[in-house]
């Protein structure tokens, strides 16, 4: 059996590829097409290479998703086509390759035949990317699927692939991209094992980073030791996402690490720290925040926020389940972590009129988790089958506002952030500012941050967490004096 593996990491079969054109056939052929007999052809374009800039310096190449999700190459440059007989439901499968000369051979080793390409990912037949149109000609299909489609997250649209001879035939542009989105966000059993892999060598690198860390180090040497880990123990050459390791005021930035803050602030005694990484492998991707404190010991103030984040994650885990309503999941992570707030003082008042009027996306302007898989923000979120984006402000940066169906893979990730303007705003508002404790409230200017973020696995009954860290106050002390 053919699989993706590197060094002694997890086997990805091929066949877990395979099952996915399957899904994909049946979700097409349920869907219905407008004839009964004869071929329909879906087409996709796998990712080319890209170059940096003017120069002749390529960026590390990785797969484009939906095509990863169907053939699991790991070239860039090729095509590949899903031949389906619409009456009898019979496929095949051809992946197109790029034809090099023989000189490649000098720069990129042994050149592979397209045998050697049919036996690594077991499909039916491969040929090379100048006989694309060939094939076409002999399959005479009545119809060709294309994939185009607007990200909800990015807003960018994937545009369909141009070929050779395509005005010859009929295309669709639309009909395919909801289809195969779909299909991508219910996980099968060979897809779970590979993101409870990649979640697990995610796992234990954030516990050495943990262990790591101390005041008088620099952000980013905790960065290096993530994706160290990752890659010489997991195998995983490439991260799902830029790395986000914030400490101070910088763990209240959400989207810290980017090209202007490279996580480079040296992190100092009394910082709290807020990690998110995740790893990837063979496509698959894990994506983890740990909030911890510098110096391995809370303060009673940041044992306070962390402990209300933590109350509020573990209300969502305890509750999430097949058949219930992501949208009342971000209700209720904000529920619980405003009436600890409340609890301990910050707050005051009815915590449900507090809820209303939109407070907690003071303390959290995000949506409580996303869709994951074979992108870190997974397809899927929108679709026009789904409902529609919240109007709410507090609610509008949900990533997705779907009932959870059991096999959905996605991230729980309360947090509690004191963010200046945001800070400002709400006490510049009377609806929000009668809420307000002002003088605790202004004490936690330049607290920072904490999340909490979990990779989450729905079932019938309940969740299952990929992510094995440390989560407790108790732990996370624990794990950071152990040596």
């Amino acid at each position: 059996m053919a699989a993706f593996q590197m060094g002694s990491g997890h086997a990805v079969p091929m066949s877990l590829f395979r099952d996915n054109r399957d899904r994909t056939v049946k979700a097409i052929l349920q869907r219905g097409v407008k004839f009964d007999s004869g071929n329909l052809v879906v087409l996709l374009e796998g990712g080319k290479d890209k170059s940096l800039y003017n120069t002749d310096v390529d960026y590390v190449f990785r797969q484009e998703s939906y095509f990863q999700y169907l053939f699991g190459a790991k070239e860039p440059g090729c095509y590949g086509i899903l031949t389906i007989d619409v009456k009898s439901g019979g496929q095949k499968s051809v992946l197109f390759v790029p034809r090099f000369p023989d000189e490649y051979g000098t720069w990129m080793g042994e050149l592979l035949t397209p045998a050697d390409f049919k036996a690594t990912y077991e499909v039916d037949e491969v040929l090379y990317a100048d006989e694309l149109q060939i094939y076409l000609e002999k399959a005479s299909p009545k119809l060709i699927l294309t994939l185009s489609g607007v990200n909800s997250d990015s807003g960018l649209t994937l545009q369909p692939p141009e070929f050779e001879g395509k005005d010859k035939y009929v295309t669709d542009c639309d009909l395919l991209y909801p289809i195969l989105s779909e299909c991508r966000v219910i996980k099968s059993p060979a897809e779970i094992e590979v993101l409870r892999y990649v979640a697990k060598v995610s796992s234990d690198a954030h516990i050495k980073v943990m262990k790591f860390m101390r005041p008088g180090r620099m952000e980013f040497e905790g960065e290096s030791l993530f994706l160290h880990h990752s890659y010489s123990v997991g195998g995983c050459r490439h991260a799902s996402y830029t790395c986000i390791c914030g400490s101070g005021t910088n763990s209240s930035i959400l989207h810290y690490g980017h090209a202007g803050a490279p996580n480079d602030r040296p992190v100092k005694d009394g910082d709290m720290c807020l990690f998110d990484m995740g790893a990837n492998y063979c496509g698959y991707a894990a994506d983890i925040t740990c909030s911890f404190p510098a110096n391995g010991k809370f303060t009673e103030d940041q044992k306070f926020i962390y402990n209300a984040v933590l109350a509020a994650r573990n209300a969502v885990l305890e509750t999430a389940r097949d058949g219930v309503s992501w949208v009342d999941m971000h209700k209720l992570a904000g529920r619980v972590l405003l009436q600890r707030l409340k609890d301990g003082g910050m707050l005051t008042g009815d915590v449900g009129e507090m809820l209303e009027a939109g407070l907690s996306g003071t303390f959290q302007p995000h949506g409580l988790g996303h869709l994951l898989g074979l992108d870190v923000h997974d397809v899927g979120g929108y679709l026009s089958t789904e409902p529609k984006r919240p109007s709410e402000p507090w609610l509008s940066k949900l990533r997705f506002a779907r009932v959870l169906k059991a096999g959905m893979y996605l991230t729980v990730e309360p947090g509690c952030y004191f963010i200046s303007w945001l800070m400002d705003r709400t006490l510049a508002n009377p609806d929000l500012a009668k809420f307000i404790n002002v003088e605790m409230f202004n004490r936690f200017r330049g607290f920072g941050g904490v999340r909490i973020e979990d990779d989450v696995l729905i079932t019938a009954t309940g969740t299952e967490n990929f992510a094995i860290v440390p989560r407790t106050v108790e732990e996370i002390e624990a794990t950071m004096a152990a040596k």
